[in-house]
């Protein structure tokens, strides 16, 4: 969601590594044979084009292929990029059959290839960058919909203390702490006066919800966050837990429907193009989840954008200091005024003055 409206053909598929995200590949490799079950090599590297936080890459050897994540090299805001918990959740919820990549090991040694990083099996199938699915059959789309809505209700249905997620989150309303993460990640990375910014910082944390239940949140449950099936409406894995947390499950099922008003999906014909409509992918995440009805969205599509808005200054601060991991950072960048500025009009809804 933070970067519009994306080609599948733009985004899919690896490329070359940069010259800034090389390491060495040798001491990789080592590393692998020793930790990762089942390696043989050699090892070949290569680098995914979409996202742009953890530097992300496909390992391929003669046998089978891998995905690793680390954490960028140079500078980092504290708490960013924590790939240990990346590789928690995800070796969490596989164990519970939740479609995510099976996590091989976690290294915490900088001194490998300097940073942390994880292997995950590499899930092989489709990535839609445009949420409008137009690579899709027309039949099929709503089906991909479904899935994707209902994966999110799966998702929230779990205990966190059964699964061994107990410890993934800090007590207390999660949205107050997140409203206190992100204003202080925003100060962090801060390059500009946004008035609509300082408003919401004031705001936002005199008027948060209460707390109806906790679970497992994503934090970035989007289609392009995922791989399908490559014949089927069903989803392979879930990606990208770089954000995840426990939480309010609203915060997460308010991000999913917010997508209806953003870049992509806002002012389509839904019954032409076969895509559900917001109303009507609230009920399938109700009907799946058991809940009853839809919260007030105002205040939740303000808190989403606020949150929108402290992730892309975080990457405009990364491209003031360099250490940025895509080329298309500084266009995300620049959505950081106009989406304060959204995030404010929604607060005001919410009775904000």
């Amino acid at each position: 969601m933070t970067d519009g409206v994306k080609r599948d053909d733009e985004y899919n598929g690896t490329r070359p590594v940069e010259e800034r995200h090389r390491f060495d590949e040798m001491s990789l490799e080592a590393w692998m044979r020793e930790h990762v079950e089942g390696y043989e090599g050699p090892l070949t590297v290569l680098q995914f084009k979409g996202g742009q936080s953890n530097p992300t890459y496909r390992l391929n050897t003669p046998k089978q292929s891998y995905v690793m994540r680390r954490k960028p090299f140079g500078k980092l805001l504290p708490s960013a990029h924590a790939v240990d918990r990346e590789y928690k959740v995800i070796a969490a919820l596989g164990k519970q059959g939740f479609p995510v990549a099976k996590a091989y090991a976690l290294c915490t040694d900088d001194n490998v290839i300097g940073s942390a990083f994880y292997i995950m099996s590499m899930e092989d199938g489709r990535i839609f960058w445009d949420p409008a699915l137009p690579t899709v059959p027309k039949e099929d789309r709503r089906a991909i919909f479904t899935a994707k809505i209902e994966t999110l209700a799966q998702l929230h249905s779990y205990d966190p203390e059964k699964i061994g997620l107990g410890d993934f989150g800090r007590p207390g309303n999660y949205f107050s702490r997140q409203v206190d993460r992100w204003t202080k990640q925003y100060r962090a990375s801060e390059t500009q006066l946004i008035p609509e910014m300082e408003r919401l910082i004031e705001w936002l944390p005199t008027s948060v919800p209460e707390q109806e239940r906790v679970s497992v949140v994503h934090g970035d449950y989007r289609i392009d966050n995922m791989v399908f099936h490559t014949t089927q409406p069903k989803v392979q894995a879930v990606l990208d837990w770089e954000l995840s947390t426990l939480g309010d499950p609203m915060a997460d099922f308010t991000y999913l429907l917010m997508q209806w008003i953003m870049p992509g999906l806002d002012g389509l014909d839904f019954k032409a193009l076969n895509i559900p409509t917001m109303d009507e992918a609230a009920k399938i995440y109700c009907d799946k989840a058991g809940r009853k009805s839809v919260p007030d969205l105002n205040w939740y599509y303000c808190y989403n954008l606020f949150r929108l808005t402290g992730i892309l200054q975080g990457i405009a601060g990364r491209v003031r200091d360099g250490t940025a991991s895509s080329a298309k950072a500084m266009e995300s960048a620049k959505r950081t005024v106009p989406l304060a500025q959204a995030s404010w009009k929604y607060a005001q809804l919410a009775g904000a003055k």
